[in-house]
């Protein structure tokens, strides 16, 4: 990656884009594998690992779970790109990562790893998953070593409003300890204990799946509310982030509206339910596709501003192919239209390389058509990848989106004589692009001929 990034800006978000694609294809077909999981995480990071860490890590819950500390923090700021989106479920995929480790067995690296989880799967709004994970913790009969690994505050998103504050209290706590009163800090501040926080997270994230505050009053946080009590009482030595978490819950519950909320029954919460031990990579594999899409789209801006004098090329090809393969049709159409009148006077046009890797966003027609040529051409099948350019693309996307949103015939055969005008610019060993304006050019006489039958 570094040495892409020194030959060219734009080779290094295409490779990207490449490998998010390979990725994408590769978990959506098995499962995300660890080194799939390390090559993303690199690509995230902006690092290489060295051999080393990148053996040991996948044998260690310590190091697996010092990576995904690395990804939270990078999305703490908690904008939701979807390059964090995808950053977030590599972090939970590390997080299973150390569950699945030999050495996971030890409490506190047990009971951090559940809490953060906890914590990433409400953010992306998996909330009873979430809750399952807290109960993991707070199941735990000894709690004894968990203060060895504790909840860091820098590396948490945005949860709620009293977590923020408590974590701004402790760093003004710190300021007038170190500055004013001339002490040194004697314990860590910015931080929670595991179990405490998972008691403060069960509560807080079963509002969430009933109702606001009504919730909390209902007698299914009796019992949790208790336990969180006579925990708090009984150690002796607490962190000031427990402290405070635990105050302002308290005051919460107190205040008058909860006091005049009728009681609800909470039928969701089952604490002895196990959450699943691998993540589910669906998710995972849409995000990487999405910010692959956008990676591309950046890199055809890259090669605008640089080539303009010599090609002309559009910047929203991809972005069309993805917008038809989500089944937004009116917005494939708006685009691939603007880029037929772009392009389709244009001297120079822009190839467009069909490589495996981005197989997955074309559709199945464009698909075929391109395995048929390999299997006939034996120089379609000597080289690695298929070629056509942006107007052909653009011309086929163009007619599929009309043929989807039903179309006037007036309107297609407007499109059927920019399709013979691309016909005619078109060079005879151009096959691949003769191919598919041909195809466009059916599907819409086939259309026709059935419309005027009915």
């Amino acid at each position: 990656m570094r040495e892409l990034l020194m030959i060219h800006e734009g080779l290094l978000v295409y490779f990207v884009a490449v490998v998010f694609l390979h990725v994408a294809f590769k978990i959506s077909k098995k499962s995300l594998t660890d080194e799939l999981l390390d090559v993303l995480s690199t690509i995230c990071v902006q690092s290489n690992p060295v051999i080393r860490h990148y053996l040991i890590a996948r044998n260690s819950s310590v190091l697996s779970l010092s990576q995904a500390a690395k990804l939270m923090k990078v999305v703490a700021n908690n904008s939701r790109s979807t390059m964090e989106l995808i950053e977030i479920e590599l972090s939970k995929a590390y997080l299973h990562r150390a569950l699945r480790c030999k050495d996971s067995d030890s409490d506190s690296i047990y009971c951090l790893t559940n809490v953060y989880l906890a914590v990433l799967y409400y953010t992306t709004g998996q909330y009873q998953t979430a809750i399952d994970h807290c109960a993991l913790v707070m199941r735990s009969q000894d709690h004894s070593q968990c203060s060895s690994h504790v909840v860091q505050g820098e590396l948490l998103p945005k949860i709620d409003d009293d977590i923020d504050t408590v974590l701004s209290l402790a760093v003004f706590y710190e300021h007038v300890l170190s500055a004013a009163l001339n002490q040194q800090q004697t314990q860590y501040l910015s931080v929670f204990s595991t179990e405490f926080f998972a008691y403060y997270l069960n509560i807080k994230f079963q509002s969430v799946i009933t109702y606001p505050l009504v919730a909390q009053t209902s007698s299914c946080y009796a019992d949790i509310l208790q336990r969180y009590a006579k925990r708090v009482s009984e150690i002796r030595h607490l962190f000031i982030g427990d402290i405070i978490l635990y105050k302002s819950l308290i005051s919460a519950l107190q205040s008058p509206i909860c006091s005049t909320m009728e009681l609800v029954h909470c039928s969701r919460f089952d604490p002895f339910v196990t959450p699943e031990s691998e993540m589910n990579t669906s998710k995972l594999a849409t995000l990487l596709q999405t910010c692959a899409v956008e990676h591309i789209t950046t890199y055809r801006q890259l090669e605008a501003r640089q080539f303009e004098s010599l090609v002309t090329i559009v910047t929203t090809d991809y972005e069309a192919l993805y917008a038809y393969k989500h089944g937004d049709y009116q917005r494939c159409l708006q685009l691939s239209t603007q880029n037929v009148h772009t392009l389709l006077y244009a001297d120079r046009i822009r190839d467009v390389q069909i490589i495996p890797m981005f197989i997955e966003l074309f559709d199945d027609d464009i698909v075929s058509l391109t395995a048929l040529t390999r299997i006939v051409n034996r120089e379609f099948r000597a080289n690695a990848d298929a070629c056509t350019n942006q107007v052909t693309l653009s011309l086929y996307r163009m007619t599929q989106c009309q043929l989807k949103l039903r179309h006037s015939l007036m309107s297609l055969a407007k499109t059927l004589s920019y399709i013979e005008i691309a016909q005619r610019r078109h060079p005879v060993d151009r096959s691949l692009d003769l191919l598919t304006v041909k195809l466009a050019e059916r599907k819409i006489l086939m259309y026709s001929t059935m419309t005027m039958n009915n």
